[in-house]
């Protein structure tokens, strides 16, 4: 049994620079996600995918049965990984994530994926909050820029204020190369 999963969130193709919705950094957190990828599969442990669509097909993005809501090619899932259809933040919201992991007995959690101020935030604090230890690999995970109040806020920085919040109370955050070099 499986004693960790992970949890490679929304890394669809409307994020990546020929989508609706492009991230800054999507193809070389991809890559990273895809490397993770590899070595659980390799050690046997869970890799859980989700897979975030809309309701509406007014959505700006990831709307109901498009190319862009499809999982990017780099981050496939095999065919025994499940993919978790979402149409919150939250991929515990309305889905069966939770049940997913404790049949499989899983405490620890690893995440990847997009956005790092949206949806990777929300797994976290809700999966923290559910009890799971998590770790964030923050470079296989993006986010883009945002604007509040008049303000630019660079997808850099937005990234390094999220990974911190939640290094602080929530997960413990590592690079990819620094997760793999302690997994061995």
């Amino acid at each position: 049994m499986a004693k960790q999963a992970l949890i490679v969130v929304d890394i669809q193709n409307d994020y990546f620079p020929q989508g609706k919705w492009p991230l800054v950094g999507a193809d070389a957190a991809a890559d990273n996600a895809a490397h993770l990828i590899a070595a659980f599969r390799e050690t046997g442990d869970s890799v859980v995918h989700i897979r975030h669509e809309f309701t509406s097909t007014d959505a700006p993005f990831f709307t109901p049965g498009s190319d862009g809501a499809k999982l990017h090619p780099k981050v496939l899932n095999r065919a025994d990984e499940p993919v978790v259809l979402k149409h919150f933040v939250n991929s515990f919201r309305e889905t069966e994530l939770q049940a997913i992991l404790d049949e499989q007995g899983i405490k620890e959690l690893v995440v990847v994926g997009s956005m790092s101020h949206m949806c990777v935030d929300s797994v976290v604090r809700a999966a923290a909050d559910l009890g799971y230890t998590v770790t964030v690999i923050h470079d296989a995970c993006a986010t883009r820029d945002l604007e509040f109040n008049g303000v630019s806020v660079p997808a850099a920085q937005v990234h390094a204020a999220f990974m911190s919040a939640l290094g602080f109370a929530y997960a413990s955050v590592v690079s990819t190369r620094e997760f793999l070099a302690a997994s061995r």
